[in-house]
């Protein structure tokens, strides 16, 4: 039987503000545990929360971001259940009248075409603590930090059918909070948490399967990872005669295995009420338009711009835009170096690999953008070959200055000198007799390819540093001559 994989995504947001939800107090990351939540947090007897109104701000931001409705009337609840990092015994969320209503998110997929996710409604609740077991033998400690800070949940509807779509639209949300500024994205920090909805059914069915969730993936890489292999546990599953059982699982990344926490709760077990130390939130149509007019460039229009200004594929151009920082060091660099094509390889090549290798972001980059753009410019005059220039960037991301005093101490200036390189071409020729017969023996379209092999003896020869093209040319003219 052939299988169809139904997905959908709960996506939680933490929202850039400086203070909580309904506290003042901070959300700054990596503060000493239990050092960053007050009497509100704590929920201590006789307390109120007051709403923080950049959060209210920040939600429509996104709303808008994505076409959605905007609830004019912004109710919130009270989620009721007990868990140690939750002082207060519920959480303070949205159900009946979120601030964001239906919407939609364009991707697209790796054969260039697109498609629209549907977005069910976005609310804002308050985030809980953390609980902690690492540092504890038989114990786990509690750190209410987090607790209050606020948060947009966003539900997708199932519209995903294999995981590349899932990280599609998960990308794609990373890059719009990202380019709102409402979010720093910093998945790694729990800024950006997906809770994955995974179900099977037969090819052809219209009838959704019994769904599984597994919850806190915070990166994409893990996503698609628990989402193959819940599929094929699902598939197997039934196969085997057995039935998914509703419920929520967790997923290691490490160990690349998944496993059962709870069965799954409905609404009703949470005993949703509404939450009576908050009035209703009531937004007036300018409001929301005056926060409509100050919205900042989207990933989608921004990935426009690169193709129309820059001249760039819709592939170069989709990567380059897709995040707000490394759309921007990309343009500094454009601007430094006036080569948008070069600039867009070095990014998305040498600069990208670098920084997935010591698992860097952008804004963390060794390499500033002016000094990718000097090291450009000496390809572009020559000075440098892409080879060198390679060699010359791993000395710059390791903290060696410029491109240009790096060039200078190690001695690497191209060799373009043509008197030069004519002696050393003519003394590979001279001293490869069989290469230079294969080389008179073969077809016409073959001897190009069979004119590469000089290359790496005249490479060898000069160190590294002979302008290829030079010695590609001179090189050509010495062996025609023998024809």
């Amino acid at each position: 039987m052939e299988w169809e994989t139904v997905i959908g995504l709960e996506v939680h947001v933490q929202l850039a503000t400086n203070s909580k939800i309904f506290s003042g107090a901070s959300t700054a990351y990596g503060a000493a545990p239990n050092t960053q939540a007050c009497a509100i947090d704590l929920a201590l007897p006789g307390t109120l929360p007051s709403p923080n109104e950049q959060a209210f701000r920040y939600a429509i931001m996104f709303g808008l971001a994505i076409d959605a409705e905007i609830g004019k009337r912004s109710v919130f609840e009270r989620k009721n259940y007990f868990y140690p990092d939750l002082p207060k015994g519920y959480q303070t969320t949205q159900l009946e009248s979120p601030i964001v209503g239906r919407g939609h998110v364009e991707i697209l997929l790796a054969d260039g075409s697109s498609k629209s996710i549907r977005i069910h409604h976005a609310h804002l609740e308050e985030d809980a603590g953390k609980s902690l077991h690492e540092d504890f033998h038989g114990m786990s400690g509690i750190d209410l930090n987090r607790a209050g800070t606020p948060l947009i949940e966003i539900v997708s509807e199932p519209d995903m059918r294999n995981s590349a779509e899932a990280v599609a639209f998960a990308r794609k949300l990373h890059s719009i909070v990202t380019s709102l500024g409402i979010c720093d994205g910093e998945m790694s920090q729990g800024s950006m948490r997906f809770d994955v909805n995974v179900s099977v059914r037969p090819k052809g069915s219209e009838e959704f399967g019994t769904r599984t969730e597994t919850k806190n993936l915070n990166s994409f890489k893990f996503m698609e990872e628990a989402i193959a292999l819940e599929v094929e546990r699902q598939i197997e599953l039934i196969e085997d005669g057995g039935k998914v059982i509703q419920e929520t699982r967790l997923y290691n990344g490490d160990t690349r295995t998944a496993r059962s926490m709870r069965s799954k709760e409905e609404a009703n077990d949470y005993r949703y009420f509404p939450c009576p130390d908050l009035l209703p939130v009531v937004f007036e149509d300018d409001y929301i338009d005056s926060i409509r007019q100050q919205l900042p460039e989207l990933p989608d229009a921004r990935q426009q711009r690169f193709m129309d200004s820059y001249k760039l594929s819709a592939y170069d151009a989709d990567i380059l835009s897709a995040d707000a920082d490394t759309a921007r060091f990309f343009e500094a660099t454009v601007a430094a170096c006036q080569d948008a094509k070069l600039a867009a390889n070095w990014v998305m090549g040498e600069v990208s690999a670098h920084l997935n290798n010591d698992e860097k972001s952008i804004r963390d980059c060794p390499v500033s953008a002016e000094h990718l753009a000097g090291l450009i410019n000496r390809i572009k005059d020559n000075t440098i070959s892409n080879k060198i220039a390679k060699q010359v960037f791993e000395s710059m991301w390791q903290g060696e200055c410029d491109a240009d005093t790096i060039i200078e101490a190690k001695g690497l200036k191209q060799m373009s000198d043509s008197g030069e390189l004519e002696k050393i071409v003519a003394d590979v020729i001279a001293a490869n007799p069989a290469m230079v017969e294969d080389w008179l023996a073969a077809d016409e379209s073959k001897r190009k390819k069979k004119m590469g092999g000089f290359m790496g003896p005249i490479m060898k020869a000069t160190k590294g540093q002979a302008n290829p093209g030079l010695a590609n040319q001179i090189l050509s003219k010495k062996l025609n001559a023998l024809l």
